[in-house]
């Protein structure tokens, strides 16, 4: 997280306060991420315990997919005529992306006074960064009115700091290699973590897992007594041209664009129907059709894109793991005609699985470290990493200039890259 620290010279006395408090709550803790529930469970019983206070609650865990799925399942509630809540992270430009409340993004007031009310209850006792914002999400929905509470997770799942919340129906994404320094390099170990969301007669969404993992997942909601929804057995959904067939239901286009979307669709239908939320074919069709979520193979037409050759095509995803490198890499093929990548990514993060699976759909690969980009792998590694086939960005301006003749390219590796494209892009 590093954007959220940044107020401006120009910011209004709230941004200023929304900065000030969260530099403060930094510094409560010397990690940033200490995966437990201890420290969340006594500051929400000092604060009233706002978390048994939501609205009826979807709680979305995976590896890749998480923030699809909320999006889906947030535009097909509001094309239905709710009030949602979403917490998702991490935000891309502005730390209020990360709140929304009753279908609009949480003002720099009302988070400011939320900081406040999280300050004042928890004084100088340490708590992590991510529990404190998770802490103010939930003192905030539990005071605006609203329908429908979308949490996603933001780390693994079972000690979570959004696994207090108590939810009407959960849903687990695809899951894959990743945070292996928490979580190990075993699938089914992170399965298990992930699938530590699932409570006691809460119905859980899955859809398509490899064997393990599912093993895993089933295991889980077995011992618990949940109720296991699974794509194939319990609902289903095919791509159908631009859009998909959920259960019998026709949904002639996806707001989301990309393959694996459809599986994120169907995931976030099936919750929301576990959810008591199945609203008429025509309403699914334009809730679908209507989701927005940045960064997810998203076309950009600003001021980055006419760096470009005319002709050319400028795409952004937020991939950076070997699961997003297999999504993005089954997309190239998909394009079928050849595409350039510019590649930044974090430092803790799987470089050399990532080139692995993308250089050969790769037409060519550009490293890159956009200044402001948290924690940014160095570009040096990146090539390393790729032996020697990349080249030198080795920012994203360097990277687009180099590219004389119209094509397409992509822009991936990094949710943090991913923020400053956007702004550098003017959106």
């Amino acid at each position: 997280m590093s954007n959220e620290l940044q107020s401006g010279p120009d910011a209004s006395p709230s941004r200023v306060r929304v900065s000030a408090a969260l530099t403060r709550l930094h510094s409560l803790y010397p990690r940033m991420i200490d995966l437990s529930l201890e420290r969340l469970e006594r500051l929400l019983a000092d604060l009233g315990h706002p978390e048994r206070q939501l609205p009826p609650v979807i709680h979305v865990a995976g590896t890749n997919g998480k923030g699809s799925v909320c999006a889906f399942a947030h535009a097909v509630a509001e094309a239905a005529g709710l009030r949602v809540h979403v917490f998702t992270s991490p935000h891309l430009v502005r730390f209020n992306e990360r709140i929304r409340l009753a279908g609009a993004l949480v003002s720099d007031e009302q988070l400011a006074d939320a900081l406040d009310a999280i300050e004042a209850a928890n004084g100088p006792a340490q708590i992590t960064i991510f529990e404190a914002i998770t802490a103010a999400a939930l003192w905030l929905f539990a005071r605006v009115p609203a329908d429908l509470c979308i949490v996603e997770v933001g780390l693994g799942g079972r000690l979570d700091a959004t696994n207090v919340v108590h939810p009407v129906a959960c849903a687990i994404t695809s899951i894959s290699l990743d945070h292996q320094d928490f979580f190990g390099d075993s699938l089914a170990g992170i399965a298990g973590e992930k699938a530590g969301i699932i409570k006691p007669g809460v119905p859980v969404v899955v859809g398509f897992q490899p064997p393990e993992v599912f093993a895993r997942i089933a295991a889980e909601a077995v011992e618990v007594g949940a109720n296991l929804l699974r794509r194939g057995a319990d609902w289903n959904i095919a791509p159908q041209g631009e859009g998909a067939v959920f259960d019998g239901v026709f949904l002639p286009e996806l707001g989301l664009k990309g393959a694996h979307q459809v599986e994120n669709a169907g995931i976030a239908l099936a919750a929301l129907r576990a959810a008591g939320v199945w609203p008429g074919a025509d309403v699914l069709a334009r809730g679908v059709a209507a989701a927005v979520w940045p960064a997810r193979l998203q076309r950009l037409r600003g001021a980055l894109a006419k760096l470009l050759p005319e002709g050319s095509e400028l795409w952004l995803d937020g991939a950076h793991n070997p699961g997003g490198a297999e999504t993005i890499s089954a997309q190239l093929q998909a394009w079928g005609t050849p595409t350039t990548l510019i590649l930044g990514m974090k430092q803790s993060k799987d470089v050399g699985e990532v080139l692995r699976i993308l250089l050969p759909h790769a037409a060519a690969v550009y490293a890159v470290a956009e200044p402001g980009q948290h924690l940014a792998l160095p570009v040096e590694k990146i090539i390393e990493a790729s032996g020697g086939k990349a080249l030198t960005g080795p920012d994203i301006h360097g990277a687009l200039k180099q590219i004389q003749h119209p094509t397409r390219v992509l822009i991936c590796g990094s949710l943090y890259l991913a923020g400053e494209v956007l702004k550098l892009d003017g959106l």
